[in-house]
């Protein structure tokens, strides 16, 4: 059920609305290639690749402090806030839904405090990224417009793939959830595939990210 709150990006010039949800892709008109692109070129970029490297980086040596105390633990729980990010809660609890179900190694859990990231919201003419605040700390961010142009659980699930060690891979078709802006706007899915399962699963196995 949504509740309407409209935000305003003076450059891009659109009215956003809902909290609980991110904004409708169908808001507003079809933004200009031009966008697309700008997306496609910073997903693909080694500034991109760097900030993803210090992201999981951030969040696989806050995992590790965590698990110190309980070093036989062998299912790590990833926590993650949503506060920063009030518009994409539902997004963010279907992503976890999805990558939970999906893996058995490791778990993301919504917590208010002691988290291991957190998810922003926010217009960037680069997209939704993940990356770090340099102090240490992880972050993912959610692009209004861009999830408005694509499916946006699909990127919040992307997104979140980076968080369980996941690296992108845009020449990759659709099924390949870290495909992400690659199979363009008419892409749906929202479900990592066999392959990405199983290297999560390898990557925090006996609970410990390689």
């Amino acid at each position: 059920m949504r509740h309407p709150r409209a935000f305003f990006a003076a450059a891009l010039g659109l009215g956003l609305a809902a909290v609980g949800a991110a904004p409708a892709a169908n808001a507003v008109a079809p933004a200009p290639a031009a966008q697309t692109s700008s997306y496609a070129a910073y997903e693909q970029s080694k500034e991109n690749a760097a900030a993803t490297k210090a992201f999981q980086a951030a969040v696989m040596k806050s995992v590790r402090e965590q698990r110190a105390a309980n070093p036989g633990i062998k299912v790590v729980t990833v926590r993650y806030s949503t506060t920063s990010a009030p518009s994409f809660r539902t997004q963010i609890a279907r992503s976890t839904q999805i990558w939970n179900s999906s893996v058995s190694n490791v778990k993301l859990q919504e917590v208010t405090s002691g988290a291991n990231f957190t998810y922003r919201e926010g217009n960037d003419s680069r997209g939704s990224y993940a990356s770090t605040d340099g102090h240490g700390r992880g972050y993912i961010f959610l692009d209004y417009r861009q999830n408005q142009q694509y499916n946006s659980t699909r990127v919040t699930a992307h997104e979140t793939g980076h968080v369980l060690g996941l690296p992108d891979h845009y020449s990759g078709p659709c099924s390949e959830l870290m495909s992400g802006g690659g199979p363009g706007t008419s892409c749906q899915n929202a479900n990592p595939n066999a392959q990405e399962r199983a290297r999560v699963n390898q990557l925090w196995a006996n609970g410990l990210a390689g």
